[in-house]
């Protein structure tokens, strides 16, 4: 799965209960328990991490010590303690594991990452924008088992700040995306469609949603939206809350509804479903929700054709509480338009996962999305730290990873994990600054994707960075005049000399008077650069080593067409995340530039002195 704050859906990150036997975590999770007893499993969790860890780790050494790569690569001689794992085992990245991954996938059955007695049965997709390449991840048919798939945990947290909210229904867009064979015979699919295709998913209990689970499964994009989107219609009054795994989904999802109203509006009014959705498990599913209901094709008719789209989720969803779904990282630049299109309701983030394994839970779902943390629950793999403020030439050294319980507060890291699944000592890529601790769990805000930046020359612009410029030109500029930036990414050019940052946007007009000019866009450039960083602004202004930033504006529905270009070469709609930078994917590159409408250049050189003169 993608990896900014690349949480799954409400199941995944529930996945909690201890992989050890401890009888009373087990009592407690083995059972559908009351919202107190799930708060206390965490506060029981997060206690003793040190101890929890310890024992995680001398589990997951326990099970795949007889394996290719800890036996004989690692010289690990079925030792399970901590110090032999430290000194014996290598951190590595995908690169370094491939060679074993391919054996795997070619069809070879030994022992090679994993334990004889848990082969690795299928294989996680990476969702291939982050950083441009797909990965095969193993996975164990028990890891997902370990812990019973509990959405009611996430339920206990938000019933702290939302009473009731047990009683209504979600209506969550999910999406299973279709799946490959290895030559070896072996599954390759996203976590979430390896979710949503298992017993676990499918008979967990506390899961209320509005959408049928053969249009959760049907791989066709548009069918599953449209029967999804005309599920959670009929039951709007029911609802309670609304998400989708990332923001981007979810306001996917609000333009679906804004291109589609008519057609759908016409479906409730005749009780039959649209001819276009011709999978018949989806159709019989929806004929099971589907009654003729002239009432509410007029109310929808009526909203949607006023053409003010402001809160038109809690317009047609009245009885929404809060919005769930991932709004930090990358998915930070969306809030704007998530507040627009809800009122302004609540936007919980409630959980940080990857296709590597689960991580933490944000134990404070309600609060603003620039605030969230997330707490690392210390029983879901062995995790371990790289200070990203060590010397360069020590960055490679497994000797400088910090275990989970003596990170420090206000340093950032690079998570380093090891999993039942076989990966030991991986560099997962996510940059992390420790904000706090839960008892002695520590929590962390995500920073940003190791190595995906912009540069020119001794400038280097990382996706936090980027976004806080486009969030400043948007705000200071574009939002007093009626406008907002819908989507962007990014790429540097080099075939002008200077080379300079070359930003897409795709802009949204939130009052259908606005009018946002030539002069209005050249001011953006401008501002975008005053936020970039003090080596950015120095290479323009005092070393010309960088040209001036130029805006490309795209037509509308541009980045919709690139999603539609990603899942069309395998990526999962439900794991999308728009790629903040583009440079070095040449097809991509060339779709925006074929729906460029018009290019705007900074009018003059940013703000710049050296330190003393400030």
């Amino acid at each position: 799965m993608n990896r900014q704050c690349r949480a799954t859906d409400e199941t995944l990150w529930c996945s909690l209960r201890e992989a050890f036997p401890l009888p009373s975590w087990s009592r407690a999770m083995a059972k559908e328990s009351s919202y107190a007893e799930k708060l206390a499993f965490i506060e029981e969790i997060t206690t003793d991490v040190d101890a929890v860890q310890e024992r995680v780790l001398a589990e997951i050494l326990g099970r795949n010590g007889d394996s290719e790569y800890l036996a004989k690569k690692c010289g690990l001689a079925g030792a399970t303690d901590r110090a032999t794992f430290r000194a014996k085992v290598p951190m590595v990245s995908y690169q370094d594991l491939q060679p074993y991954i391919r054996r795997i996938a070619d069809g070879d059955r030994s022992p090679i990452l994993t334990g004889a007695a848990h082969p690795v049965t299928e294989f996680l997709t990476s969702s291939g924008t982050s950083g441009g390449e797909r990965k095969l991840l193993p996975n164990v048919e028990d890891v997902l088992g370990r812990g019973m798939p509990m959405p009611s945990l996430v339920t206990a947290l938000i019933s702290q700040n939302v009473p009731g909210i047990g009683q209504g229904t979600a209506l969550y867009f999910h999406f299973a995306k279709s799946e490959t064979t290895t030559p070896g015979g072996l599954p390759a699919r996203t976590v979430l469609t390896s979710l949503y295709k298992s017993n676990r998913f499918k008979n967990s209990p506390g899961i209320s949603t509005t959408s049928p689970l053969a249009a959760i499964l049907c791989e066709d994009t548009f069918q599953s939206m449209y029967a999804q989107m005309l599920c959670g219609l009929c039951r709007r009054r029911d609802v309670v809350r609304v998400g989708a795994v990332f923001a981007s989904g979810l306001l996917r999802a609000v333009r679906f509804l804004q291109v589609n109203w008519e057609q759908l509006a016409a479906d409730v009014e005749a009780g039959v479903l649209n001819s276009r959705v011709t999978d018949k498990s989806v159709r019989e599913a929806v004929a099971g929700v589907l009654r003729p209901d002239p009432e509410l094709a007029r109310f929808v008719r009526a909203e949607c054709s006023k053409g003010d789209w402001a809160g038109i989720i809690t317009r047609i969803w009245p009885n929404t509480k809060y919005l769930e779904t991932i709004a930090t990282g990358a998915m930070a630049q969306y809030v704007w338009t998530l507040n627009y299109y809800s009122g302004g309701l609540p936007v919980a983030s409630m959980g940080y996962a990857s296709s590597e394994c689960n991580i933490g839970l944000n134990l404070h779902p309600l609060c603003d999305p620039s605030e969230v943390s997330y707490t690392i629950m210390p029983n879901m793999a062995y995790f371990e730290f790289l200070p990203m403020d060590i010397d360069a030439g020590d960055a490679s050294h497994a000797d400088q990873l910090v275990e989970l319980a003596r990170v420090e507060v206000g340093r950032e890291y690079e998570l380093v994990v090891t999993t039942y699944a076989g990966l030991n000592r991986y560099r997962v890529g996510d940059i992390l600054r420790v904000t706090g601790f839960h008892n002695a769990a520590p929590q962390f805000s995500f920073v940003r994707r190791r190595n995906v930046l912009l540069s020119i020359e001794a400038d280097k612009t990382d996706e936090a960075e980027l976004q806080r410029a486009v969030d400043r030109a948007s705000s200071a500029l574009l939002r007093p005049l009626g406008a907002a930036v819908l989507d962007y990414t990014s790429r540097t050019c080099t075939e002008t000399i200077p080379g300079h940052y070359v930003i897409y946007w795709e802009l949204m007009m939130t009052n259908k008077d606005a009018a946002v000019d030539d002069d209005v866009l050249e001011r953006c450039c401008l501002e975008m650069e005053e936020a970039l960083s003090a080596v950015y602004r120095q290479s323009r202004v005092a070393d010309g080593s960088i040209g001036p930033l130029e805006i490309r504006v795209v037509r509308p529905g541009t980045f919709e067409a690139l999603m539609d270009y990603a899942v069309s070469r395998g990526t999962s709609v439900g794991q999308y995340k728009v790629p903040r930078c583009v440079t070095a994917l040449p097809a991509v590159i060339e779709l925006l530039d074929s729906r460029v409408v018009s290019c705007h250049f900074s009018p003059k050189l940013p703000h710049w002195a050296p330190a003393g003169q400030r």
